[in-house]
């Protein structure tokens, strides 16, 4: 049983929606994040990023930025640009990139349903990060941006979710990254248990991205649980801001890698170490190769591209995990001939999300001094479910999920 909740969002005014809207606390750094709000007050930046805010170079996890915060989020309060709805509802959340379109139902899930593995994920957390969201969250006393979820398509919810759209959206602007952003609020109270119970009758969702946001919501939980000798289980604390996706509308895009050097390998060297469980072949076509299918690698060396192919028996097929070319990759490749064993604290290697194009490989190689680049076949959402459904984990930076969600479109409180 998954539990769906409506809540009383906390959300912008029409007018302000489109200024107010912003990318994910993850998705930028605090460089990129003071250039796209400057100029602009309205911006969840000063909320999600506040370092924006304070002195350059401040450690993130300081108290002042989490009292900065708090500041800019009562301003934003204050000055009525977010008003809190009076019922609690149910929304929708469509966007719209490249001529590809995702409608996904903003709600609130369980911080239970966490702990009791009916909210699956795929990703191992850092404490350090979970502790930052937590306090984040505590700070706010709200859920500042909503975890990205899907769930194994159903024709029923498809139907409810079209009724729910089927009228003009409360918002509906193209946002600073190109994707079209449209917002619905559900008030119907037979729509909204209708909803409710069709998640009801399923056994699992999955987190698709957000596994920090998601920890915090089961951590703040537990703190004021422990803190509140009449806990219920029924506080808003209990619940955390989610947007549910049907998984056969979602898109998953390649995440690339970048590697200083070869290992202290010539390149004819490099080459003929992976041949043993590579086909190298010089790619004559057009450039930048693009794998075209999965166990298909695109390798960018000395200013060419190769089409790179895993060979048969290298991996194991029935393993979900083994079986990803992520995992094909590292296990095969970059693990055993370029040294790096672990992907997520090797400063060597680093990651290009395939929003950016491959031609940011090039880029990285010729003119940043990475000596290789290479291009990963975007796995399926079907593998990622897999991999979930068997408990496993995906290799580090397997996913890349586009078009992100926007932050400060709606706010769960806590209290």
């Amino acid at each position: 049983m998954v539990t769906v909740r409506p809540f009383k969002g906390l959300r912008p005014k029409k007018e302000y929606a489109a200024q107010v809207a912003s990318p994910p606390y993850d998705v930028v750094n605090s460089e990129e994040a003071e250039k796209l709000a400057a100029g602009n007050d309205l911006s969840f930046l000063h909320v999600v990023k506040p370092e924006i805010d304070l002195e350059p170079g401040i450690d993130p996890y300081d108290d002042k930025v989490y009292a900065e915060a708090v500041e800019n989020f009562k301003r934003l309060i204050n000055d009525e640009i977010l008003v809190q709805d009076d019922a609690e509802n149910l929304y929708f959340y469509k966007l719209t990139f490249e001529g590809r379109s995702q409608l996904g139902l903003v709600c609130c899930c369980s911080a239970d349903d966490y702990d009791a593995g009916t909210i699956l994920k795929h990703e191992l957390t850092r404490e350090d990060k979970e502790l930052d969201r937590s306090r984040h969250v505590s700070a706010l006393d709200a859920n500042a941006g909503p975890v990205f979820f899907l769930y194994r398509a159903r024709e029923r919810l498809d139907e409810l979710a079209a009724e729910a759209t089927a009228g003009p959206p409360e918002y509906d602007f193209v946002s600073y990254d190109g994707v079209r952003n449209e917002f619905w609020v559900v008030e119907d109270k037979e729509l909204i248990d209708a909803i409710v119970a069709e998640f009801a009758g399923m056994r699992n969702v999955y987190v698709a991205d957000g596994h920090h946001r998601t920890a915090s919501g089961a951590v703040v939980r537990t703190w004021r649980r422990d803190a509140n000798p009449g806990h219920t289980g029924d506080e808003e604390y209990n619940f955390f801001l989610t947007v549910l996706f049907p998984h056969d509308k979602l898109n998953i895009m390649d995440y690339n890698r970048v590697v200083q050097d070869l290992n202290d390998l010539s390149s004819d060297e490099f080459v003929e170490a992976i041949e043993g469980k590579f086909e190298v072949l010089p790619h004559d076509g057009e450039v930048p190769y693009k794998p075209e299918a999965l166990h298909h690698f695109g390798m960018y060396l000395d200013g060419k591209w190769y089409r790179v192919i895993a060979k048969p028996r290298t991996f194991d097929e029935d393993d979900p995990v083994g079986s990803l070319d992520s995992a094909i990759l590292q296990n095969n490749l970059i693990a055993p001939i370029l040294g790096i064993e672990d992907l997520r604290t090797d400063k060597r290697i680093d990651f290009v999300g395939g929003v950016r194009g491959l031609e940011e490989l090039e880029k990285r190689c010729d003119e940043e001094g990475y000596a290789v680049a290479f291009a990963v076949h975007p796995m399926s959402v079907e593998q990622l479910m897999a991999v979930a459904d068997a408990g496993k984990i995906l290799p580090p930076k397997s996913t890349w999920f586009e078009p992100k969600l926007k932050s400060g479109l709606i706010v769960h409180m806590l209290s």
